[in-house]
């Protein structure tokens, strides 16, 4: 595939800062954050090689962006590059095409991609250059995707990873990206070796055995210092002529019947805490089960929901009433059954983005968007957090929030990202006195629900 515009844009400073360490070095880490625009110099760069004799480019990227970010870069930026989106249904096919400049596939298909027909000598011999966009898919070094990326990765000449967000939870996420690159040149060879340099255990439970790897002080500064030769980061805020994202909190109050249930829960909390009962897995149902409360809604364990507040999807739709286009970020199904009624009973022309949405849905949703069609996009954060670019809104809507930090900062960045004109604003609606304020506090932070639950008892007293 390919095409053509009229008039191509230069690079961003930045972009160039980036193309110049792709020239230089062949394994480059791409650190940048969220809505920096990673993608053009790594497409240019590997342009260029062609251009100089090189082979062709494998890609690996989250299945959602394959053609909105890689393949419509390449149409606008490279016309006359070639280029094929290689997804499960037509996989085969794209495995055997000779002519195509750039493959591009999702990071499932790696498995399948090591496993088939001896495809890694395959690719040694008709590639010399991967990229991996969204790298943390990879970041497990035990898993047999992770296994898989590498077996392909390891004989090619050129690499490059792309991520905002590298160790989103700790520094041990780093260890099998890096190695990806570098086959462990710079951080060792064992990641057994490199977690007992850099973290150190931490007793979590009443039994000796039940620990968990934290990271020690200053080692992640250690580790960057070790892969700075071949790394590259620009801030988003430093590096884009973009106006100034605003945040904006709404605080709302449960009503006493929604308030009731949440104490109880929180007594349970406390109770865990107390008693030293507290596990990874009772505290991350606890932390669930306290922010679904906060949220409006009672699931029992079948996933089944009974609504006691709809007062927060109300008032989602007068934000949206109040602006042009919005993005809506939604965490559970009742607020995403909330949003969508909310929305059909005020005549909102809108798109949905979660896990029931396939591709063509996707496409399709932004670039109506886009275009000026949609009102607003309803989307679960994990689905709609890389890659897409919605820079025709200018609003992006908490309903509740999330503690995984990477969701928040990328979903944010499908607005205030490079191609952005005017003036965002990012909204939180907090439940005033629960725990979507201590969520929304420490976002900054890396937080486990085992942490964040403890947190919130201290607090509490």
């Amino acid at each position: 595939m390919s095409g053509f515009f009229k008039e191509i844009p230069p690079y961003y400073e930045h972009q160039q800062e980036t193309l110049a360490l792709l020239r230089k070095e062949n394994r480059v880490l791409d650190l940048s954050d969220p809505g920096t625009a990673k993608t053009r110099p790594a497409i240019g760069a590997n342009v260029e090689r062609l251009h100089t004799g090189s082979k062709r480019c494998l890609v690996f990227a989250p299945k959602s962006i394959l053609q909105p970010a890689w393949g419509n870069d390449i149409d606008r930026f490279f016309p006359g590059t070639s280029y094929m989106c290689a997804y499960a249904s037509n996989r085969k096919k794209a495995l055997f095409d000779y002519t195509s400049d750039f493959l591009i596939t999702n990071h499932d298909a790696a498995r399948w991609l090591a496993n088939t027909n001896n495809v890694p000598t395959k690719f040694w011999k008709d590639f010399d250059s991967i990229i991996i966009d969204e790298s943390t898919a990879f970041k497990h070094h035990n898993t047999q995707r992770s296994k898989a990326l590498y077996k392909i990765a390891r004989g090619m000449e050129f690499r490059e990873l792309l991520t905002g967000t590298i160790n989103p939870r700790s520094i041990l996420d780093v260890w099998h990206q890096a190695k990806i690159i570098d086959d462990g040149d710079r951080l060792g060879a064992s990641y057994w070796r490199f977690r007992s340099a850099v973290c150190e255990p931490v007793q979590v439970g009443p039994r000796p055995e039940m620990q968990e790897w934290r990271d020690k002080e200053g080692s992640e500064l250690v580790v960057f210092d070790l892969l700075s030769d071949i790394s590259i980061r620009h801030e988003f805020e430093k590096c884009n002529d973009i106006p100034k994202n605003k945040i904006t909190e709404y605080t709302i109050e449960i009503p006493d019947k929604l308030r009731g249930q949440y104490n109880d829960m929180m007594t349970i909390a406390a109770m865990l805490v107390e008693g030293k009962l507290l596990t990874a897995v009772n505290a991350a149902s606890t932390h669930q089960k306290l922010m679904q409360i906060a949220s409006g809604a009672v699931y029992d364990g079948f996933g089944n929901f009974h609504t006691l507040d709809d007062q927060r999807s109300e008032l989602v739709m007068d934000l949206i009433e109040e602006r042009e286009q919005c993005v809506v970020a939604f965490n559970w199904k009742h607020q995403r059954e909330g949003l969508l009624a909310a929305a059909d009973k005020r005549g909102y022309k809108y798109a949905v983005i979660d896990g029931d949405a396939n591709d063509k849905t996707r496409r399709n949703a932004v670039e109506d968007f886009q275009n000026g069609d949609l009102r607003v996009i309803f989307a679960h954060p994990q689905s709609a957090a890389h890659g897409l670019t919605l820079t025709a809104g200018t609003t992006t809507i908490w309903t509740s929030p999330t503690y995984n930090a990477e969701h928040y900062k990328q979903f944010n960045h499908r607005i205030y990202r490079a191609g952005q004109t005017r003036k965002t604003e990012t909204i939180h609606i907090i439940a005033r006195n629960t725990i979507d304020e201590q969520v929304f506090e420490k976002l900054s932070k890396k937080l486990t629900s085992m942490q964040l639950l403890l947190d919130l008892m201290e607090s509490a007293q």
